[in-house]
């Protein structure tokens, strides 16, 4: 399995950015799916989760500003992020949890993160 993040960038504050993350390889049924961030010297933190029926969860940091959402037919989770802040500065992990085939409980998996970068 592999998840595939794009979408990260450069962007001003105030600014929106949308990333992406696709599930790929053996991918029987995709559960849970979400993004993580990690900032310079900070440890890695929930940022927003979306479960396979669509019920999300957010950081508070990041609520009313991101919004997750999934494409369970591409097995792709998305991030809009709106009136980005400089401390929004970090590397985004794309996160889920994946069965492999019907016989298999699902596993968790990371993708290999996407910078987004806030100037102020």
């Amino acid at each position: 399995v592999q998840l595939q993040a794009c979408g990260g960038g450069l962007v001003q504050a105030g600014g929106s950015l949308r990333l992406s993350c696709a599930a790929s390889g053996s991918t029987f049924r995709v559960d849970r799916m979400g993004w993580y961030r990690q900032a310079p010297g900070k440890q890695r933190e929930l940022v927003a989760t979306i479960s396979s029926s669509g019920s999300t969860n957010y950081a508070d940091s990041v609520k009313g500003r991101f919004t997750i959402s999934r494409d369970n037919a591409k097995n792709t989770v998305y991030l809009q992020m709106d009136s980005l802040k400089p401390e929004d500065t970090a590397v985004y992990y794309c996160n889920a949890d994946v069965a492999r085939t019907v016989l298999l409980t699902p596993r968790n998996y990371w993708g290999q993160g996407t910078l987004v970068t806030v100037s102020s």
